[in-house]
């Protein structure tokens, strides 16, 4: 048994002291606040700094974070790749056919089936993308992403960007 875990016996509790009540009993006059002063008076709040910014208000309310060097796909799925009945499916022919913005990074997600032998490249694969790709007698090829084996480049300030 350590000290912070001793309590009176059951029913030995004293009732609170009634502090503010005349000179008859303790706590008469200040009751306890000490003299003058804000807390003598009134209620404060615990969270008041006397007029300080208090520390709530302080500190940066941003809700999560926002990932600067995130890589970013545009997913385009197998029955997709069926419809656009090439043989050879690249990221410029997506764009060619509207299926994808200028630029983009393409990754093949396995959405779909895809009914005949293809060569895809794209900068990314799902694993059961590639599966079914190679299944149907295709072949996949892996584009190397723009900025090399470095990190991407930031995508500006992420405070302001929103």
């Amino acid at each position: 048994m350590k000290p912070h875990e001793l309590l009176p016996a059951a029913g030995s509790n004293r009732p609170s002291r009634r502090v503010g009540r005349g000179i008859g009993g303790k706590g008469g006059k200040t009751a306890g606040r000490g003299t003058k002063g804000q807390k003598a008076r009134g209620n404060v709040p615990a969270n008041f700094e006397g007029g300080q910014m208090p520390l709530h208000m302080r500190i940066p309310k941003l809700k999560g974070f926002n990932n600067p060097f995130r890589v970013e796909y545009q997913a385009v799925n197998l029955n997709v790749l069926d419809g656009t009945g090439l043989d050879s499916i690249t990221p410029a022919d997506l764009h060619a056919r509207g299926l994808i913005h200028k630029g983009a990074l393409v990754k093949v997600l396995a959405g779909g089936e895809i009914s005949r032998a293809v060569t895809v490249r794209a900068h990314g694969f799902s694993t059961a993308a590639e599966e079914a790709i190679v299944a149907a007698g295709g072949t996949v090829e892996v584009l190397p992403l723009p900025w090399g084996d470095r990190r991407p480049p930031a995508k500006g300030n992420q405070f302001t960007n929103r």
